[in-house]
Formats: structure tokens, sequence, C-alpha cells
């Protein structure tokens, strides 16, 4: 499930790509499909991130044409270990309510993103998230769970303060805000409750087939009540000077 729409990026061969806070490696998978493009992971998880290399390993050997490299690394955002300006595209994605000094992180992934470049930056969205806080106290008190909520201007006030001009917003998973509502709401970690095994079952069927219906019905639904902001941004050409 793409949270980051990859049209909206430019990815010639050679380019240079980080997920910081990769998980499983979703978007590092949908990077490494571009010819020549090189894929970086970190995660905090070494699970994900373990996961993550998997997937790619198996996506280089059933590659006909060979591909970019891969590297995954167990690593903390808010000490990114990259030189300054070493990516083409920094993707940051549920990654920013979860970190407690989420300023130093958002420096860290513009320090290492070379100037005129794209950062993609995703976040529950306010009202959805805010709902969910409402209906379970769990749900933002575990350890490692979501910490904050950002309104949408204050977050691209963050990330322009840091260096970067926000070009363009969208929205996504409308589908998935009422699933995350029903699990708040019967209990976060209830995966046996019948009303959230059947909704999974929808969402994973909805993944898999992508029917035309429920397309255009996430698509009229992202404006009020999507999971996700999608931010889109670009690096200034004299960050740091």
């Amino acid at each position: 499930m793409l949270t980051v729409d990859f049209s909206k990026l430019d990815l010639p061969p050679g380019s240079w790509v980080l997920d910081a806070g990769c998980g499983s490696g979703r978007h590092l998978g949908r990077a490494f499909r571009f010819r020549d493009v090189h894929v970086v992971g970190i995660d905090m998880s070494k699970k994900d991130a373990g996961t993550a290399n998997r997937t790619l390993d198996c996506m280089i050997h059933e590659a006909e044409d060979g591909g970019g490299i891969k590297l995954l690394s167990v690593s903390d955002i808010t000490r990114l270990p990259f030189k300054d300006e070493s990516f083409d595209v920094v993707i940051c994605s549920e990654v920013l309510e979860h970190i407690p000094d989420h300023l130093k992180a958002v420096n860290e992934i513009v320090r290492v993103l070379k100037a005129g470049k794209s950062l993609v930056v995703s976040v529950p969205r306010y009202l959805p998230e805010r709902i969910c806080w409402a209906l379970s106290h769990d749900y933002h008190n575990e350890e490692g769970g979501h910490i904050r909520i950002f309104k949408k201007k204050e977050l691209v006030g963050i990330l322009e303060s840091a260096g970067t001009k926000c070009l363009e917003s969208g929205w996504a998973h409308s589908l998935h805000s009422p699933y995350w509502w029903l699990k708040c709401a019967v209990g976060h970690k209830n995966d046996e409750h019948p009303a959230v095994k059947l909704y999974h079952r929808f969402l994973v069927w909805d993944i898999m087939k992508k029917p035309l219906l429920t397309r255009a019905l996430d698509k009229t639904l992202n404006p009020l009540i999507s999971k996700s902001i999608v931010l889109y941004l670009k690096k200034g050409e004299h960050y740091g000077s």
C-alpha cells in the first residue's frame, strides 16, 4: 500500500533515494522498480529493516536486466549516518508522529537531501487521527506509538523553516480511516474482533484487486476523511548558506 505518488517524483537512472523510516520497504520496493535507481532504507526496527532487505533481495534476483544498489540499515532518523546532500529524493512516510525530537529529525532529512531535490513527507491527517485518540487511550500511549498530531499548516511551517518549499499536498487512504476508528473502538490490538477481521479482509481485497468502484470511492472520500496527508516539497538551492 503506497502513500507516496511516484509519478510526482523525478527519478532518472543513477538517482539515490532514501526512505527514512522505511518499515517493511513498501516505498523502497516501488522506487527500486525504476531502472538503475539506488535505494537506501533506514529504520529503528531491526525486524522491519530485515523484511525490507529480503524483499529487495527477491526483486534483485527476479530482475532480468539488473538494477540499482540497495542498502538497508538500522539507524536513528535524528542521527542519519550520511553526508550532507547525499540523496536525490528523501521519503519520510508515517514517521514524524512517532519521534520525540521531530524537529531534529526534520533537520536531518533535509540535511542529507541535495539542493533543488524532492522531499516527500506524510503523517496521519489531523481529524481522523484525533478521532482515534478520542476512541482509545491506549492507541496513542503505547511505546513507539503516535505521540503527536500534526495540523497541515504546522507541519508545512516546520518543513519550510528547515529549508524546503512545499509545492503540493495530497491525501491518501480514506478507506483506512474507518478501519482504525473501528479498531480503536473495540481495542486497537483486538485483531480477532469479527468486524475488524471483516474490514481487514475488505482492505486486503481492495489493495490486491484495485476495483474501479473502490478506487473511485477512495478518491471521493479522500478530501474528507483521508488517513494520511502527503506533502511534496523541494529543498532550496541556497540551503545552509
